[in-house]
């Protein structure tokens, strides 16, 4: 790819142990003589503010360098737009990169950023002006992320099984009431996914099932049950075989709307904020180098 290539950086991805790939990748993607500038802000909200401020001038790629938390962050400058998003897988999970299909070695991908080859795929929108790539979770997985958050130690994915841990002890069902396209369901449940692609929480196949370019939105209610039975479901999830179980129910709908009190939502890893929300499939929303 010749031209402007703007790199959106996260430079603590996989606690600052992607740092040492940055100058490799930069390297490669000039290889091929292109313009390569630098993005990184101080903050979240401001490295969005700078990324916009980039995609606006029109470069011939935002490409994020960081896990799906940065990836989150770099389709909400590019949705809806005509340029493309590039990819680094420098995170933990990195669902989203390998949910379309991208190498999980840096500078593999950086090859492909550099080959300029677009694919057009879906992105969910929240509402008016927030949007998804891979999965929004409602429930006791997003509980467990607000817990998580709070805990300074263990680092890295051990801090989310100790939250896993300390959230079944006080977890209780939760009353949903899930809109699909009109047809209102009304049930507890232990969680609700709704899958733009099929995994989250790195490598959890929430929604097996899931395409990012179908046009439609996966959704899997985990129905409540006693505990026990629930924890012998979930860890189904992992390797995406929970389709078939009593307790799971999935659909597939082009519009969603969730009802859940003292619920809040993460998407892609992201705190989106509580219930009630509606999302929706906007097919072509993004031209990924893929």
């Amino acid at each position: 790819m010749f031209g402007e290539i703007a790199v959106l950086v996260n430079p603590a991805a996989r606690g600052g142990r992607s740092r040492g790939l940055l100058a490799p990748v930069l390297e490669r993607l000039r290889r091929g003589g292109a313009e390569v500038s630098v993005i990184l802000g101080e903050s979240a909200e401001d490295a969005l503010e700078r990324a916009c401020t980039a995609v606006a001038e029109g470069p011939d790629a935002l490409v994020a360098f960081g896990g799906d938390g940065l990836v989150h962050l770099a389709v909400q400058a590019v949705a809806g737009t005509e340029v493309p998003l590039g990819i680094i897988p420098a995170g933990t999970g990195n669902d989203i990169a390998t949910a379309l299909g991208l190498p999980k070695n840096a500078l593999a991908a950086a090859d492909v950023v550099a080959r300029g080859r677009c694919r057009t795929v879906d992105a969910a929108r929240i509402g008016e002006d927030e949007w998804f790539a891979s999965v929004l979770c409602c429930g006791f997985d997003s509980r467990v992320n607000e817990r998580a958050n709070r805990l300074s130690w263990p680092p890295g994915m051990a801090k989310y099984l100790v939250a896993m841990a300390q959230e079944l002890r006080s977890f209780a069902p939760i009353p949903f009431r899930i809109d699909l396209d009109g047809e209102v369901i009304e049930r507890e449940a232990v969680l609700v996914a709704v899958g733009n692609t099929r995994s989250y929480g790195a490598g959890m196949r929430v929604c097996p099932g899931a395409l990012p370019d179908d046009g439609l939105l996966d959704v899997t209610i985990i129905d409540a049950g006693p505990r026990s039975r629930f924890l012998r479901a979930f860890p189904r999830v992992y390797r995406g075989t929970h389709a078939g179980h009593p307790l799971v129910t999935m659909r597939r709908a082009r519009k969603v709307t969730l009802e859940a009190p003292d619920v809040i939502a993460y998407a892609d890893g992201e705190r989106i904020g509580p219930t009630p929300l509606a999302c929706e499939a906007v097919p072509g929303a993004l031209r990924v180098l893929s």
